[in-house]
């Protein structure tokens, strides 16, 4: 079944009249008759009831006509707002994220640098992000972790450390560094299954042969330095949300974990099959061609404790 069948059909169906239709259509009598046959053969059902040179819908063909005039008519919308984007501006980009603290600096700069774009942005996990990339309902995903699925391209942006929060007076308050086993039994506050810091934390630990105890697991990372401050737990935090300056503060002791791998590494990944708008085209340059804010550490540098940062990114 093709698009061309689709619409031979509806105009066949308004006509009710082979020879009409095909005036209507500019092609031959036979030839549009053999595109209906085929049609009817592909759905295994016939939609007229021959009369002659007539023709009528058949209850079949009227229940497949709705169906069939919701779908044209919604290409054809998204045809009319597709060549008003692009005559009046730049189109839609549509952005998810895992959390929008991690891109909303970077949308807002592009906005304010292509007012006429019009910016989406969702907030999803790995596993939602990678269907709305299949499915073309967002151009990009800011991934923190590798996204599953064909024709998915990434492009790296920023790679940072993953520090250690701790409530001030903990006692780890005033220490460098720390192991995983020495925290094993402390309590994490962490993210739900799916999120970028739980797969993190369940990764240190598997790799020590350890499960980490949680005391909560929540569906935003920007909330976890609040319960970590006011003594919750404990948790892993970017460098990134340190390194920024914030206008809430919030004050935690930092400290590295002396773990390999921890650390973030962030994506911008698209489905290289899927049509990007002039917006869509023009946030890719923006973000790949400028420095992702983003805190990098090539050597230990000292921590101070209760340095106050924002929430999560």
């Amino acid at each position: 079944m093709d698009l061309l069948q689709l619409r031979y059909f509806q105009t066949v169906a308004r006509f009710e009249h082979i020879s009409r239709a095909a005036e209507e259509l500019r092609i031959a009598q036979p030839s549009l008759s053999r595109t209906l046959a085929r049609l009817e053969a592909e759905l295994g059902t016939p939609l007229f009831d021959r009369q002659g040179r007539r023709i009528r819908l058949n209850p079949y063909g009227a229940m497949f006509l709705r169906h069939v005039d919701r779908a044209l008519s919604e290409l054809d919308d998204g045809c009319r707002a597709l060549r008003d984007a692009r005559d009046s501006g730049l189109g839609r980009v549509s952005v998810a994220s895992e959390t929008l603290l991690t891109v909303t600096h970077l949308l807002g700069s592009f906005r304010a640098d292509h007012p006429d774009a019009d910016v989406r942005l969702y907030q999803s996990d790995a596993a939602e992000m990678s269907r709305q990339l299949r499915a073309g309902e967002v151009d990009f995903c800011v991934a923190s972790q590798p996204l599953t699925g064909t024709n998915l391209e990434s492009v790296e942006l920023a790679r940072e450390e993953v520090l250690l929060a701790v409530p001030p007076g903990h006692w780890l308050d005033g220490r460098e560094s720390v192991t995983i086993p020495e925290i094993a039994d402390e309590p994490f506050v962490t993210t739900r299954p799916g999120q970028w810091q739980r797969t993190l934390l369940d990764q240190l630990f598997t790799a020590e042969g350890l499960t980490p105890r949680l005391s909560c697991e929540g569906d935003e990372p920007g909330a976890s330095q609040d319960m970590i401050s006011a003594g919750l737990g404990i948790g892993l935090i970017p460098a990134m949300s340190r390194q920024a300056g914030m206008e809430t503060r919030v004050p935690v002791a930092w400290l590295h974990l002396d773990a390999p791998g921890c650390h973030r590494v962030l994506t911008l990944v698209r489905n290289r099959d899927a049509y990007l708008s002039e917006a869509a085209l023009k946030f890719r340059e923006f973000t790949t061609d400028r420095p992702f804010m983003t805190h990098r550490l090539p050597h230990r540098r000292p921590l101070h404790s209760h340095d106050p940062a924002q929430g999560v990114s």
